[in-house]
């Protein structure tokens, strides 16, 4: 929960649209200042307040305990002209908090934190458990010096200032190691721990027998990543307590798939309990890994639990990225977060180049020209299975006539693979002609470079016989100039000479252009690869200069 904080009528209203953004995250204190304050900071996760710093200062002071406990704090000026990060911006999110206040109200995050400040991603901030020297560490990769990489399991991790040795190191590990002298150590949730019990089983015997299987194994616990189980244990307090104290979700699967998993050590009494010889094994074992401890008993007599644990291999994440149609104020917020998450960018040149200031230092850039997508797709995937984290970037939203599609046809399951969409060329060339869109549309590619032409024009005959709005992509090239009149000449078949057409170039960028015209007014010849051409139905008028498609609300067809 976060805590809005108030003192004047500017400050309350600041408030009031915070709330009014996110009512389900915010809660508002009301009263004296200091009293609002000391209730929030006890409450709450995070604090907004709309107050100086100074005050803020005097207030929490005697409030702080530790950066690991202490909620995040962002303050924001009397004029809202300011979004600063002044407590905990890395333990309580208070950076991305701020980030995220200045976005809804217009205002400047103010983020002092040295990672943050010159890009490096801070240790404490990567979704891992961080054990070591973490400050001496950050320091020495924000002063250049080298810091080695010793990655005991490939893990999917942003770009870091790393080298191949040095004095400082990084270590990730999910074994039971004490950090070195100038060393941090990642826990990444490698460890799955199946675990099975009897009706009954009492809390502390369940997770007795998991801390003493990883500590016998030399297994750190903080790498446990759930813990798993038959379905009919779902409920069973002895492993949801277990799973509590750990930290950690439980999941369960049927007895049906649990009995296909090959293991070491099946049983007939689980097969009698609950449909499956195995479920310690089997439920670690079940999405794959290496068995690093088999199925163990608890120490109790009678014992009332069994435990087994898997270290499941890191998954590479592959983003598929749309940028947009090029204007740095349509490329979503997602978008930008995983060109930051990124340690791998994979990309046609020019695109690199537009988005190459977002890019954390150390990205590895992989670029290639025009024609080479599915050389592309090939490289990002083949890199995520490799255990990166990679962005695969196209224009407008990846899915669309872009990257997404020959990248997840050359993707398996054995990498995690996450969609950002963009807005395509069509919405923002709809967005610039005025409503074009607004029944129903289909877009369809010209080029016939990797379609025949006797399935563009079918499908361009269909739309028209369905009068459907019409957005053509890729309309003329130098060597392709005879498709955009063919299509226009089906379309007319069925639309009147005088039927909108929109022509947008470039939409959204510095030398952007456009114009409304008509069916039988528009020259082929002033449109090229970077034009989109929009064509109306037979209800879309012109209106003030803009493409207007009506939706059909029956109260626009009522006399007035």
């Amino acid at each position: 929960m976060i805590g809005l904080i108030s003192a004047t009528a500017a400050g309350s209203a600041g408030c009031r649209r915070v709330a009014s953004a996110w009512p389900g995250r915010t809660r508002v204190y009301e009263g004296p200042v200091g009293d609002a304050v000391r209730r929030a900071f006890a409450e709450c996760e995070q604090l907004v307040c709309f107050l100086a710093t100074g005050a803020v200062v005097r207030l929490v002071a005697p409030l702080l305990v530790d950066k690991a406990s202490d909620p995040g704090i962002v303050c924001v000026d009397e004029g809202g002209r300011f979004a600063v990060s002044l407590v905990g911006g890395h333990g309580g999110g208070a950076n991305e908090l701020a980030r995220e206040v200045g976005e809804l109200l217009g205002a400047e995050p103010v983020v002092t934190t040295a990672t943050d400040s010159v890009g490096v991603p801070g240790l404490d901030t990567l979704g891992l458990p961080v054990e070591g020297d973490v400050a001496g560490v950050s320091r020495a990769m924000l002063d250049g010096e080298p810091v080695a990489l010793n990655a005991e399991l490939a893990w999917p991790l942003p770009p870091l200032r790393v080298a191949a040795a040095g004095a400082y190191s990084i270590r990730v590990s999910d074994t039971a190691v004490e950090p070195a002298e100038r060393e941090v150590v990642l826990r990444p949730p490698s460890l799955v721990v199946g675990v099975g019990a009897s009706k009954g089983a009492p809390v502390d015997e369940v997770l007795g027998l998991v801390q003493d299987a990883l500590r016998d194994a030399g297994l750190s616990v903080r790498s446990v990543a759930e813990l798993a189980t038959v379905d009919a244990k779902a409920e069973e307090p002895g492993i949801l307590g277990a799973a509590e104290r750990l930290g950690v979700p439980v999941v369960t699967y049927g007895a049906e798939e649990l009995a296909a998993v090959d293991v070491p050590n099946p049983s007939d009494a689980p097969l009698a309990a609950v449909g499956t010889p195995s479920v310690a094994e089997a439920a670690a074992l079940v999405r794959g890994g290496e068995l690093l401890v088999p199925k163990r008993k608890s120490a109790a007599r009678p014992a009332m639990a069994t435990c087994a644990v898997v270290r499941r291999p890191g998954r590479g994440r592959l983003a598929v990225v749309g940028l947009g149609p090029g204007a740095r104020d349509l490329l979503t917020p997602r978008a930008k977060d995983e060109l930051r998450r990124a340690s791998v960018l994979v990309g046609l040149d020019q695109y690199v180049d537009q988005i190459r200031d977002l890019l954390l230092p150390g990205t590895r850039i992989l670029k290639s020209g025009l024609g080479a997508e599915e050389e592309r797709a090939r490289t990002a995937v083949a890199e995520a299975r490799l255990g990166q984290a990679v962005a695969l970037i196209g224009s407008g939203d990846a899915g669309v006539y872009a990257m997404a599609s020959p990248a997840l046809a050359e993707a398996s399951d054995d990498i995690d693979v996450v969609g950002v969409p963009g807005v395509t060329a069509a919405l923002a060339a709809g967005a610039i002609l005025g409503a074009p869109l607004g029944h129903d549309h289909v877009s369809i590619s010209l080029s016939d470079l990797h379609t025949p032409w006797e399935i563009i024009e079918r499908r361009v005959r269909a739309a028209a016989e369905a009068d459907l709005v019409v957005t053509f992509y890729n309309p003329r090239s130098r060597g392709r100039d005879w498709q955009l009149p063919k299509a226009l000449t089906i379309l007319a078949q069925h639309r009147k000479p005088t039927t909108p057409v929109g022509v947008v170039r470039n939409a959204s960028r510095p030398d952007e252009s456009s114009r409304v015209t008509t069916l039988s007014g528009l020259d082929p010849a002033t449109v090229d690869m970077m034009t989109v051409v929009t064509v109306g139905n037979t209800a879309t008028r012109e209106i003030a200069g803009r493409m207007v498609t009506p939706r059909g609300y029956r109260w626009q067809e009522e006399p007035r």
